[in-house]
């Protein structure tokens, strides 16, 4: 069910195979053993194939090609079974290279820092060495019934510095072998006479020691019914019981991989830390979007900051695993707000502003998320809670929405001194109306780290601290 890798922070260079193998055999039976059998074979047979010389594995957006059974048989030349394996990202295309090869002349835009990553692409030679056999073909006649399907292979190894292409191969091909294991496991504890559930690898990047492990789930099966699997992976892992590890909206997301939604996730992570005497910084923990004005062809340039602070807030409970519910748009709010009471039926639709409050009380009626309210008199007070903000991101992590004034902003950290009291404040800022380009969005300060003059210091503030749930 499991195969464990290094963390990803430890090792020279990930390896992610996918592709898919064909899963075919005749479930003529109806008895469970025997049907059970066939599907063991079939399985054996793809390990067969897994460990022969027609597996080819090929380095994706580069021309290298790689036999793996073949004494490590590699193209172009120049590549050797001995050739490390972190050499191979010269052959591989970038985004900042032309089709030629050539670095392009364009301005170096501003990334999170990621691992490195090498995708490969697992294929079988169709083709078999020797002379051609004249074709014979036969027909019989008889109801049968055939399983067709594919099983989507995605494995993943952490390669050392010192790992050349023949070591990567070698873990490849027994990471493809385990996984065909796990997933006969899973094939058959699910197997309902002649119906089957394709097994469906994830990964999860866990807190180390344990780093990224690969898990079979069956597709189709919703994480409502897997409760059971997750909580014996917890102990297995020893991992507390208060908070999803294994759910799918864990899975991890490997950095070379773009958001098909088009969101920036975790901007804040490409800025520098403040400097404070004996200072310390407290960060939302996991990942969130950038939610901000002009999104989702929704035209709220001054008045739909709350709203996109909460939009933030919610895609922070969902990608954790917490909900699996979308993340709200603008009337799916104010609609939640006429359903607990707190406006009337005219206000959905409308382009009326929302606070903390109403921010507090959409959480608890989309989600069952609970939050802390906290009053400040006036902005100059907010200085003075650095301890309380401290101690939401050490044991809560979650985004803070506050809203004082006419404005709305979402706190994601702070830095903070206990010895002297001086703090600053890490914001994420709705009012930006411009593309999702993190070079502006961090150049111009819309996610940045502010002094305590950024608040208004005359003006009352409320700020809206949700409170994780307690589930796996």
């Amino acid at each position: 069910m499991v195969f464990v890798n290094s963390h990803p922070s430890h090792a020279g260079t990930i390896l992610r195979v996918k592709g898919p193998l064909e899963f075919k055999c005749l479930l003529d039976s109806t008895d469970a053993s025997l049907l059970h059998k066939v599907i063991s074979k079939t399985f054996e047979s793809l390990r067969s194939k897994v460990k022969s010389e027609s597996c080819v594995l090929t380095v994706c957006d580069s021309p290298v090609i790689i036999w793996p059974n073949k004494s490590v048989y590699v193209t172009p030349e120049e590549i050797s079974p001995s050739t490390l394996c972190e050499d191979l990202h010269q052959w591989i295309q970038s985004d900042e290279q032309d089709s030629s090869g050539k670095k392009s002349g364009k301005k170096k835009m501003k990334k999170i820092p990621v691992a490195s990553v090498i995708n490969l692409n697992l294929m079988m030679e169709v083709t078999k060495p020797g002379p051609l056999s004249a074709p014979i073909l036969s027909r019989t006649i008889q109801k049968s019934h055939f399983l067709s399907t594919v099983l989507p292979m995605d494995c993943v190894v952490c390669a050392s510095c010192s790992d050349t292409v023949k070591d990567a191969c070698e873990k490849l091909v027994e990471a493809l072998t385990h996984q065909l294991c796990d997933m006969e496991k899973e094939t058959l504890q699910r197997m309902k006479g002649t119906t089957v559930l394709i097994p469906e690898p994830l990964h999860f990047l866990l807190p180390e020691p344990n780093g990224l492990v690969t898990v079979i789930y069956p597709a189709g099966v919703p994480d409502s019914q897997l409760e059971t699997q997750r909580r014996d992976l917890h102990q297995q892992f020893e991992l507390p019981d208060d908070r999803p590890f294994f759910r799918r909206a864990n899975a991890y997301h490997f950095p070379n991989e773009p958001y098909k939604d088009g969101y920036l996730r975790n901007p804040h992570l490409v800025l520098t830390h403040p400097t404070l005497e004996n200072g310390k910084v407290y960060l939302v923990q996991g990942i969130y979007s950038y939610h901000h004005y002009m999104q989702d062809h929704m035209d709220d340039n001054g008045w739909g900051c709350a709203y996109r602070s909460l939009q933030t807030i919610c895609s922070w409970f969902k990608q954790q695993g917490y909900v699996e519910r979308t993340v709200p748009s603008h009337r799916e709010i104010q609609q939640a707000l006429v359903d607990v009471g707190d406006k009337q039926t005219s206000f959905v639709g409308s382009r009326q502003w929302i606070g903390s409050i109403e921010v507090q009380a959409v959480l608890n009626q989309l989600f069952g998320v609970t939050s802390k309210i906290m009053f400040v008199s006036q902005g100059s007070d907010l200085a003075s809670k650095g301890r309380e903000l401290a101690n939401h991101f050490i044991t809560e992590g979650t985004p803070i929405m506050i809203g004082g004034g006419v404005l709305a902003h979402t706190i994601l950290g702070v830095a903070w001194s206990e010895t002297t009291g001086q703090i600053r404040y890490l914001i994420l800022d709705p009012h930006y109306t411009g593309a999702e380009d993190l070079q502006v969005i961090t150049d111009k300060g819309w996610c940045g780290w502010k002094g305590p003059d950024f608040w208004d210091q005359t003006a009352y503030y409320n700020l809206c601290l949700p409170q994780k749930p307690k589930l796996i």
